[in-house]
């Protein structure tokens, strides 16, 4: 998509949304109010297209807390499981030039970039795993130290037996069921 603009009834459908989330899911987001971040988001129409894209591909955005220093609402994906719409892709762009057959159609980092979203790193993917249940199915690229990915590696998550766990697959790599989770600060 190339036009990035919203029209206002795709807004209002996404404000309603966003709205119903939040209000379903309090526990993540204890002490914030929605009138503010809807305020904030309203004065900020290409992150509420970075939103849109979130939400189109299956990640259910939702707002995870709030940045007092930069006055900033981060949101993550959270989908129970690894967002459909960004599933069977590989790491980044190096990655899938790099394979010679049966490449996917897209990876993970352009299509955050695309988005105007960052890939979780290993931090954020843990401090979503405090607010409930997430990728028991499924898994999700993350953010990959460069070292790892100078060496054709990258890092993914997902939850098993109660515990988040960090795993390591070759960059070009890709599967039906790993995708990769989101983050925006609004």
């Amino acid at each position: 998509m190339s036009n990035k603009n919203l029209i206002q009834e795709e807004r209002d459908l996404l404000l309603n949304t966003l709205k119903a989330r939040f209000e379903v899911n309090m526990k993540r987001h204890e002490g914030l109010e929605w009138e503010k971040i809807q305020r904030k988001l309203e004065t900020n129409i290409d992150k509420m297209w970075s939103l849109h894209e979130m939400e189109r591909t299956g990640g259910e955005p939702d707002v995870v807390g709030y940045d007092k220093e930069k006055d900033e609402y981060i949101f993550y994906d959270c989908a129970a499981e690894s967002p459909k719409g960004r599933r069977s892709i590989c790491y980044d762009r190096a990655a899938l030039e790099a394979r010679k057959k049966h490449k996917p159609e897209n990876s993970a980092m352009d299509m955050a970039r695309d988005m105007g979203i960052e890939l979780l790193n290993e931090e954020e993917y843990r401090s979503l795993h405090k607010l409930g249940n997430f990728d028991l199915k499924t898994s999700s690229w993350i953010q990959t130290p460069a070292d790892i990915r100078e060496r054709g590696g990258a890092l993914f998550c997902d939850c098993r037996y109660g515990h988040v766990f960090v795993y390591h697959n070759g960059a070009d790599s890709y599967y039906g069921s790993r995708g990769f989770r989101g983050s925006l600060r609004v």
